[in-house]
C-alpha cells in the first residue's frame, strides 16, 4: 500500500492515470482510499458487530463500534489494510503484488486455477473472483469463456461540492453550536420522472479525487480523512439507471459501453489528463455555461464545461429536477454548489451469475464470483459480508 501511495502522488505530478496502480487498483482495492464509511443498509447479510471488532483490532478507532454512521478515514485505512495483510501471511497465506490475472484455467467446465502476468500458473481447488467494479477486462475474459453476464440496474451522475460551512449551517440550523459539532452530513433521496435521484458516498470535510483506471476516461469519487477537516463537503449525486433506459433488451456489455461513453465524454470535455469538467449547479439548471468556478478540493484542477449539453438528457433532466426540489428544501445548498463529472462507478452494471447456495459461477464450477465487481455488493461493508459468506462456503468444502 505504501508503493500505491507513491504511485498516486506521481499520478498527480504527471497529470495522467497509472492504469495498474491508482485510486481503484492496488492493495485494499477502491476501499483503501474511499473514506472508509461503514454504514450499510445490508446489515442483515452479516455480523456487523464482529466485522467492526475485527477492524478495531486492525487499528480502527473504537468509536466505530458505537457511531451511528461509522467512519474510519482515508488517512487511517492504509495501515489497517496493511495489518490485515500481515494477519493473512501469519496464518499461512501468500500475497503476490504486481500480479495481474491473465487467464482463468477452465477444463470441462471446471476452473482449475489461474495464469498470472501471462507467465505464472497457479492451480487451486477454488478460485474467488473478487476483482472490484472497475476491472472490465474480467468481464471480457468471462464472455470469451461462454459465461452469460447479466445486466443490472446501476446509477450514474456527478459529484457535487460546496463549502462545508454551508452544510453545517443548513443541518445544524444556524451558527450557535457549530464549534462544538463535527462536520455535518446529509442524505438526499428524490423521485424524478419515475427514477430515484440520490446522494451517494457523502464526504463531509472531504475532497474529490480522480478515480479513473484507464487513460482517456474521466471518473471522480470522494473521500475524507478521519478528522474531516477540509473546508469542502462533497457527495455523489446520481440517477437510478435501469437496463432498458439504455436500449431495448440491452446486454451487459451494452451497459458497460454506456458507462465508458459517459467517461469518454467527460474526458473530452477537457482533454487534459486528470483535469475534470465542472459547472455551477445553478448554471446547469438554467442551461448556462459557468463563466467562473469557485475553489475546489479537486487537486488536478477543474475546467468550466457546459455539462448540460453532453450529459445524456435522461440523466441530465432528472438531475435538474432533483436540484430544483433542493432549492426549496435546503436554502443556499444549490446556490453554493458545483458539479464535477462524472460519478459513474457507484456500482457495477453487470452481475456474474452464481448459485445461491454454493456461490459457484453457474457455468464454471470452482469459480466463485464475489463482491462489488460480481454484482453482489455496493460498498466496503456489503463487500466484506459477501466475502465472508464465500469464504465460509469454501471452508465447509475443504
Amino acid at each position: 500500500v505504501h508503493q500505491r501511495k507513491r504511485d498516486i502522488a506521481q499520478m498527480y505530478r504527471a497529470n495522467e492515470v497509472n492504469e495498474q496502480s491508482n485510486y481503484c487498483f492496488g492493495e485494499g482495492g477502491a476501499g483503501t482510499f474511499s473514506d472508509g464509511k461503514l454504514y450499510t443498509r445490508s446489515s442483515k447479510r452479516g455480523n456487523m458487530e464482529w466485522f467492526l471488532k475485527v477492524l478495531i483490532q486492525a487499528g480502527a478507532s473504537p468509536h466505530i463500534a458505537i457511531d451511528a454512521h461509522p467512519h474510519i478515514g482515508s488517512d487511517k485505512l492504509p495501515a489497517i489494510v496493511e495489518t490485515i495483510r500481515k494477519w493473512i501471511i501469519d496464518a499461512g497465506g501468500e500475497v503476490h503484488f504486481a500480479s495481474k490475472l491473465s487467464q482463468l484455467i477452465v477444463q470441462n467446465g471446471v476452473c482449475k486455477g489461474v495464469v498470472v502476468n501471462n507467465a505464472e500458473t497457479i492451480y487451486a481447488n477454488a478460485v474467488i473472483l473478487a476483482t472490484g467494479h472497475s476491472s472490465q477486462n474480467i468481464y471480457k475474459m468471462l464472455q470469451e469463456l461462454g459465461v452469460e453476464l447479466v445486466p443490472k440496474g446501476f446509477a450514474m451522475g456527478v459529484r457535487i461540492e460546496q463549502p462545508q460551512n454551508i452544510i453545517n449551517l443548513i443541518q445544524y440550523h444556524g451558527e450557535k453550536f457549530l464549534k462544538y459539532l463535527p462536520a455535518a452530513e446529509y442524505k438526499i433521496v428524490e423521485q424524478v420522472n419515475e427514477r430515484g435521484v440520490y446522494s451517494f458516498c457523502m464526504c463531509p470535510g472531504g475532497m474529490v479525487v480522480p478515480a479513473s483506471t484507464q487513460k482517456g476516461l474521466t471518473v471522480v469519487n470522494g473521500m475524507s480523512a478521519s478528522h474531516r477537516g477540509s473546508p469542502f463537503a462533497n457527495s455523489g449525486f446520481v440517477v437510478e439507471i435501469r437496463p432498458d433506459d439504455i436500449c431495448n433488451q440491452p446486454t451487459a456489455m451494452d451497459l458497460l459501453r454506456f458507462q465508458e461513453q459517459m467517461e469518454k465524454l467527460a474526458y473530452h470535455a477537457v482533454n487534459d489528463g486528470l483535469k475534470a469538467p465542472a459547472q455551477r449547479v445553478i448554471d446547469f439548471i438554467n442551461g448556462k455555461c459557468s463563466n467562473s468556478l469557485p475553489p475546489s478540493s479537486y487537486i488536478p484542477g477543474i475546467v468550466s464545461s457546459p455539462m448540460h449539453e453532453w450529459i445524456p438528457s435522461f440523466v441530465a433532466e432528472r438531475l435538474k429536477g432533483a436540484f430544483r426540489k433542493l432549492q426549496h428544501k435546503m436554502n443556499h445548498f444549490i446556490d453554493e454548489s458545483i458539479m464535477i463529472g462524472v460519478e459513474s462507478r457507484t456500482s457495477s452494471p453487470v452481475r456474474i451469475p452464481r448459485d445461491n447456495e454454493t456461490f459457484e459461477q453457474t457455468e464454471i464450477k470452482n469459480l466463485l464470483p464475489c463482491g462489488e465487481g460480481a454484482g453482489y455488493a455496493g460498498g466496503i461493508t456489503s463487500s466484506a459480508f459477501d466475502g465472508i459468506a464465500v469464504a465460509e462456503v469454501i471452508a465447509q468444502r475443504l
